[in-house]
């Protein structure tokens, strides 16, 4: 794939990459916390691409090639106390960002996908900038309430570990917490997430990025207020075996959105196992034609 280059604004530039027909309805993708545009597989996007929509995938801010800050990141301690360095972005400059690329690409609207903090920036844009939101798709996420969505206790451990130094010990890193984390009810693929962990290291080797978004997630607090205001037709999925973001997270997204409907795979975690595709590719494009044939009702 080509990847390309957007200036969405207030010194942010989005690397991204497009599949599909130009002229189909466009679908955004927008990815979880510290991973980068390839953690929506190709062949993943290539499957979407296929049902009729022209898909784009990205790197938030301060992951894989986009722009990255440049200030340390706050220790976990220091997050769940809610001290912040002052330049510290938050989960609505995230979504601006999202809208950013929006303009850049030519969408009015377009479907947005997201998964685990790529599903609460959608949540914020579908919320802040409701005329770009065709319909929202949350996928293992959660609305930021201390009351339900938390990590297991045996995932903040993982989360606290000592950052990698080295490509290797980055690789074997990324294969110990997609272990814990993903999708037990599934097959565990380890040559992909391997690979994964090689591409990443590649185009960005820093984990500071990571940290910065862990701190805009947890300086946002609780959002269920702000996603009251959500009119785009709002699809809440969620796996059963989730360790990084429990089940209740989806739970309280659908409370927290007006007429969301919710769908639970059995055996997903808080990954995207190839076994759950047909399911997924399934709820992504069959909510969002329902939801531009609503729009047009």
């Amino acid at each position: 794939m080509t990847e390309h280059k957007a200036d969405v604004g207030r010194g942010i530039t989005l690397v991204y990459e497009r599949f599909g027909d130009p002229g189909a309805q466009p679908l955004l993708l927008i990815a979880g916390l510290g991973q980068q545009l390839h953690s929506w597989p190709t062949e993943f996007c290539e499957q979407l691409a296929g049902r009729g929509y022209q898909v784009v995938r990205f790197d938030n801010r301060d992951v894989g090639a986009s722009t990255h800050a440049r200030f340390r990141p706050p220790s976990l301690p220091a997050m769940l106390l809610g001290r912040f360095p002052p330049q510290q972005y938050d989960l609505a400059d995230l979504a601006h960002d999202t809208a950013g690329l929006l303009d850049v690409l030519g969408f009015d609207a377009a479907h947005l996908v997201g998964v685990s903090m790529g599903g609460m920036i959608a949540q914020t844009v579908a919320a802040l900038h409701p005329a770009r939101a065709r319909t929202l798709t949350s996928i293992m996420s959660t609305t930021g309430t201390r009351l339900a969505g938390l990590p297991a206790w045996s995932t903040w451990r993982l989360l606290g570990a000592r950052p990698p130094r080295t490509r290797d010990e980055a690789i074997e890193h990324t294969v110990r917490i997609f272990r814990h984390i993903g999708s037990h009810g599934f097959p565990f693929d380890e040559p992909f997430v391997r690979e994964l962990a090689q591409r990443d290291w590649a185009r960005d080797p820093s984990s500071a990025g990571t940290g910065r978004q862990l701190a805009a997630i947890l300086r946002s607090g609780n959002r269920a207020r702000q996603l009251h205001s959500i009119t785009a037709p709002t699809l809440v999925v969620h796996g059963d075996r989730d360790r990084m973001v429990h089940p209740t997270g989806a739970l309280a997204t659908a409370r927290a959105i007006r007429g969301a409907r919710r769908a639970t795979i059995r055996g997903m975690g808080h990954d995207l196992p190839r076994g759950a595709w047909p399911v997924l590719l399934d709820l992504i494009s069959e909510h969002a034609s329902v939801g531009s044939a609503d729009a047009k009702a």
